[in-house]
């Protein structure tokens, strides 16, 4: 028997100062606060995100125009524990309703009024040949270290 093996996910954590609770609400209740505007795909100047927070719930943008651009779909919705988006842009960074990457988020309580924020970016041999480039900006400061220093930076302002 053949088989393959997926390629490794893009994992990235950070321990933050809040009770998970809360790292899970300011990640998720006020993730247009603190995801950076520079990454959008809609073609108006991004003014805010969201996620809405339940299972089949969308993952989109807002225009300063007042327009959607769907970036993909809420698959499981545990709060406080984690949560798991569909990632439904493509490598040209493009909205594609039939490709599916996940992104998982786990919030872990680490003591003392902290909480361990462990992102799992997996899936991405559903890119196809486009993989690579999409693990590399995905891996680059600009990519999921900057995403999360942000929402650290937004945990940090009370």
């Amino acid at each position: 028997m053949t088989g393959t093996i997926a390629p490794a996910a893009v994992r990235r954590s950070i321990t933050v100062e809040a009770p998970r609770e809360r790292a899970f609400e300011v990640f998720t209740a006020s993730f247009g606060r603190w995801w950076p505007r520079s990454h959008k795909i809609g073609s108006a100047p991004m003014q805010s995100a969201a996620i809405e927070p339940r299972v089949g719930g969308r993952w989109y943008e807002i225009g300063d125009d007042g327009s959607e651009c769907q970036w993909g779909d809420v698959l499981v919705w545990e709060p406080p524990a984690r949560i798991v988006l569909a990632w439904r842009i493509g490598a040209d960074w493009r909205f594609n309703p039939n490709l599916l990457t996940e992104v998982e988020v786990r919030f872990i309580p680490a003591g003392d009024g902290k909480t361990r924020v462990e992102l799992e970016h997996r899936k991405l041999e559903n890119m196809g040949t486009a993989m690579e480039a999409a693990r590399a900006a995905f891996e680059s400061e600009r990519g999921w270290n900057g995403i999360l220093a942000n929402y650290q930076r937004a945990l940090a302002e009370r």
